[in-house]
């Protein structure tokens, strides 16, 4: 997120203002960091046992609160641990990016870096790809490698990704601003 707003300040990415950053949890790092240092409004929403379509719409209810509609809204994931429900992917659809600590497919889900280390490979990286119904399932808009060591450990790993992922989602971010994105079935096609 905080890769992400720097590029928008800088003018990196154009087109793109930053309405609000949400969070389920009163103690996220980021929603500091958006207010403070970027000034930018933040909203908790708890799910208070909430689950699928129904946590979704409190979400999408601040959303719109803040002008993030369907036709203009970019939702972008960092750090968000939940399944978004069909309806919130289908009231936003092709407008969610998230990314992801692995050259998806390969390695969906939570430990990514923990499954590339144990499963062996010798290169695995990071993915920007919309979100779909799916879990990291969606198109990929882009993805970056990252070399694997033989000694590497998950927090290592990690690391090296993490200094990659802050790289690749402002540009993502910045291809879809510029309308270079177009989807045709799974493949992006990304416009010069």
């Amino acid at each position: 997120m905080a890769a992400i707003l720097s590029a928008i300040k800088s003018g990196k990415i154009k087109n793109v203002k930053p309405e609000v950053v949400l969070s389920n949890r009163t103690d996220a790092v980021g929603l500091k960091i958006a207010l403070e240092k970027f000034g930018i409004p933040t909203e908790i929403v708890p799910s208070g046992g909430l689950k699928g379509w129904d946590y979704d719409k409190k979400v999408i209810s601040v959303l719109r609160k803040y002008d993030v509609t369907s036709e203009y809204g970019l939702i972008c994931l960092a750090g968000f641990m939940r399944l978004i429900s069909a309806e919130f992917v289908k009231e936003y659809h092709m407008r969610i990016l998230n990314i992801h600590p692995a050259l998806l497919p390969s390695f969906p889900g939570l430990h990514a870096q923990k499954q590339a280390i144990e499963y062996g490979v010798k290169v695995s990286g990071c993915t920007v790809h919309f979100v779909d119904q799916g879990l990291d399932s969606g198109p990929i808009i882009l993805q970056r490698a990252v070399n694997v060591m033989d000694s590497d450990t998950e927090e290592e790993l990690s690391a090296r990704i993490l200094r990659k992922e802050h790289e690749l989602y402002p540009e993502a971010v910045s291809l879809f601003a510029e309308g270079k994105v177009k989807i045709i079935g799974r493949k992006v096609i990304l416009k010069t």
